[in-house]
């Protein structure tokens, strides 16, 4: 049994530390709304009132938020958990970030006595909620062999991938690569749809074939029935292709389709689809063909 502190109960960090309960770790939560620690509570968790409550016996601190300035906020700050953490703790960071900003961070906690791990996870809401989450991890080899329980708890592929950093240059990797698929499919359905083509049928046999992918297996039909409820939202796929495009810009890259997807995702977003799962990047492809209903 292992004691986690877990701070950012979001869509993603929810389940994410209960399934460390469930694991039988000790898990301590921690969200800048009380009421999102409700559901680890119920499932065995308890709920800590600041990040240094949470942290104070934690021999790992695990961290879920949003974007980069949150990540340095919550572990740098003045009430962070780099100041309150006991020395020699594992901190695991599973937010998508820059990977300038983990690099930076994987100094600063050195600096404190700690040891920083960046580790995005890809598989969405569902993934967390399953436990089935891909982990790519950026770190020292000591520290990702020492917290690969607390990784197996949520997680069914956990692979080191280099140094610090390393793990948000994969994610970034991840998100291109996602975007366009999503971008692709969004096409083939609009296409199909303006042919008349039974659209479920036509899913079904290109599932089948070389053009079948776990994005069509999970977003095809949230297409086709226009259902676009958040899980990994356009704001922030928005905010991951901004990280591919500054990397690709910083190594002297030329992406094409990258900076194409992510020119789709700022449009859908300044539309006023932000806060929709990044499937409604079918929308945009709608709107450009004036088939947006």
């Amino acid at each position: 049994m292992t004691s986690i502190a877990f701070i950012g109960l979001g869509v993603m960090g929810s389940p994410m530390a209960i399934n460390m309960v469930r694991a039988g770790h000790r898990v301590v939560g921690f969200n800048r709304t009380p009421s999102r620690a409700a559901n680890l509570v119920e499932a065995g968790g308890t709920a800590a009132d600041s990040i240094a409550e949470a942290v104070s016996n934690a021999e790992f601190v695990a961290t879920m938020v949003p974007d980069s300035a949150d990540v340095e906020s919550v572990l740098t700050g003045p009430d962070g958990v780099f100041t309150h953490a006991a020395p020699g703790t594992v901190v695991i960071d599973f937010s998508t970030i820059s990977p300038h900003v983990a690099m930076g961070m994987a100094d600063a906690a050195a600096e404190h006595g700690h040891v920083f791990l960046d580790a995005p996870v890809s598989g969405g809401e569902e993934g967390a909620i399953d436990a089935k989450l891909s982990i790519m991890v950026g770190g020292p080899d000591d520290a990702f062999a020492k917290a690969r329980p607390v990784f197996d708890a949520v997680g069914t592929t956990v692979v080191h991938v280099g140094s610090s950093g390393s793990g948000q240059l994969v994610k970034a990797a991840n998100q291109l690569i996602v975007a366009a698929n999503i971008a692709a499919l969004s096409e083939a359905i609009v296409f199909l749809e303006a042919h008349n083509v039974d659209t479920s049928s036509a899913v079904r046999v290109l599932g089948g074939g070389l053009a079948g992918s776990t994005v069509l297996d999970h977003k095809a039909q949230r297409m086709i029935d226009r259902d676009f409820a958040p899980g990994a939202r356009i704001d922030l796929h928005h905010k991951d292709l901004g990280i591919v495009t500054a990397s690709a810009r910083d190594a002297g890259l030329a992406l094409p389709v990258g900076n194409l997807v992510a020119t789709l995702m700022a449009s859908a977003r300044a539309n006023g689809d932000g806060g929709l799962d990044h499937s409604a990047l079918f929308r945009s492809v709608e709107r450009l063909s004036g088939r947006l209903g």
